[in-house]
């Protein structure tokens, strides 16, 4: 018979139960005796203790905001006093309802009534300073001190009273407690060896099948889709098995509709709109007779947007590739400047046109790094590209790289319009844009920081951005030595 993880579970804690029950009933016997002294300790003498530092919190609270109040006179300030106040006495309701015994509701009662002078006293300063008339502010103060001391010297006593009964109460419990403490350790004695022994029977019984699950699991992460696990018991775990197995089956059908998707893509996508611009160069080039001005605006436009629709469909592949795991990486060791220098170049006219200045930044020491070359100047060319896309006529875009704690920083930094503090933790998702003003209103796919946060990801570096509205942005990533 093979056994479930659920009777195996319960079959050895039984065990271990019945003992421990056995053994338990004789030490509660001998509890109960003395539990009516520890839950005074602990449910009234404790509490209040805790609940006078609370309402001794509170009450330093209001004099902070009060304080501050009367200075700069702003309402929140008020609003925060009041709810210190109200903290203050709910605190003192319950310490109240605690007391279980005179002296103690004595204690709180002499704490709430120099509480209540010294709210009047404040509400007073608040009339007058509402009204605009003027008032002895230092009687004032020196009357609020003498209720806050008085108030915190009654907390003291309530709590030294409290310390102090709860010490005599635990000087009863110390005979009862040695009893209980030769209980205890018999009961640990008798069923730590038990529960040891139980407890790695049961879990070496469930980790083992576990452990094969993991590995088939790390398998599929690398791609390995073999549906050969085995496992035949625990039966939750063999069932499991089965699942993976199916499921092995099953993404390897998935993969090949993933291959054959992309191909469809590629074909049916990407050679259409290439047909589509070079008929459109053709046409531009006077190819089938002179166009005339407008018409050549009209194939332009036609052009440019066949590029840009040609940019997006290679984006969405690469994309969908990298995240399908199925983008290849070639990596070799690598200078990046010359990679930096490159992307800063093509992006030159573009910047030379809106008349925005380019600068590289080289910390001494650069390292050289393991990247795919490819890859990483399309991160260049997409944060360099943005930074003078969104840079007014006139402004600055700084390129710097340089080591940092064994890694290599690359920092693009632009005068830009900058993105607010809310879109900051969303600009690397896809076909995610910051909302843009007029003056910055750009087309784009939403693909290219996506782009960026993957393949920097794959080479197990970090990418973030460090932005102000109105200050530009900064667009920073991290690759390791």
């Amino acid at each position: 018979m093979k056994w479930s993880i659920f009777s195996r579970l319960v079959t050895g804690y039984l065990a271990i139960f019945v003992l421990v029950l056995a053994i338990g009933l004789y030490a509660v016997m001998q509890l109960r005796h003395y539990n009516t002294v520890t839950r005074t300790i602990l449910g009234v003498n404790n509490v209040v203790i805790d609940y006078e530092k609370k309402i001794g919190d509170s009450l330093l609270s209001q004099i902070r905001y009060e304080r501050k109040y009367l200075i700069i006179k702003d309402k929140s300030l008020y609003v925060q006093f009041t709810a210190a106040k109200n903290d203050f006495i709910r605190y003192a309701d319950a310490i109240l309802a605690l007391a279980d015994t005179p002296r103690k509701q004595a204690f709180i009662r002499k704490i709430s009534s120099y509480h209540k002078r010294y709210q009047d006293l404040f509400a007073r300063e608040v009339e007058y300073l509402t009204a605009g008339e003027p008032y002895e502010q230092d009687r004032f103060r020196q009357e609020k001190g003498k209720a806050v001391e008085a108030a915190l010297e009654e907390m003291k006593a309530m709590r030294a009273h409290c310390q102090q009964d709860s010490y005599e109460k635990i000087l009863m419990l110390r005979e009862r407690s040695d009893h209980a403490r030769t209980i205890g350790v018999t009961i640990a004695a008798v069923t730590l060896p038990l529960a040891i022994i139980v407890a790695f029977t049961i879990t070496r019984s469930i980790t083992r099948p576990l452990s094969l699950v993991i590995a088939k699991t790390r398998e599929i992460e690398e791609g390995v889709l073999k549906d050969d696990l085995s496992i035949s018991s625990p039966p939750e775990l063999g069932e499991l098995a089965k699942a993976f197995n199916a499921m092995c089956s099953k993404l390897k059908r998935v993969d090949k509709m993933k291959s054959d998707f992309f191909s469809c893509m590629s074909h049916e996508l990407r050679t259409p709109l290439t047909s589509i611009k070079e008929g459109t160069n053709l046409l531009l080039e006077g190819v089938g007779g002179e166009a005339s001005e407008r018409q050549r605006k009209l194939l332009t436009i036609i052009s440019q947007e066949s590029d840009r629709m040609i940019g997006m469909v290679n984006s969405v592949m690469d994309l969908s590739k990298m995240e399908a795991g199925m983008m290849e990486f070639t990596y070799t060791m690598e200078d990046i400047r010359p990679l930096i220098a490159r992307a800063v170049e093509e992006a030159g006219l573009l910047a030379e046109a809106k008349g925005i200045e380019l600068l590289v930044e080289e910390i001494p020491g650069i390292p050289e790094v393991r990247v795919d070359r490819e890859r990483i100047l399309q991160v260049l060319r997409n944060l360099i590209g943005n930074a003078v896309k969104f840079t007014l006529h006139g402004g600055k875009v700084t390129i710097s790289a340089g080591p940092v704690t064994g890694n290599l920083m690359v920092v693009v930094t632009d005068t830009g319009p900058g993105i607010a503090k809310e879109y900051l933790g969303t600009i690397f998702d896809k076909f995610q844009q910051v909302p843009q003003t007029d003056a910055y209103r750009i087309k784009g796919s939403g693909l290219g920081l996506a782009l960026v946060k993957h393949i920097i990801t794959a080479h197990g570096g970090k990418v973030w951005v460090e932005s102000e509205p109105g200050k530009g942005s900064s667009f920073i990533f991290i690759l390791p030595v």
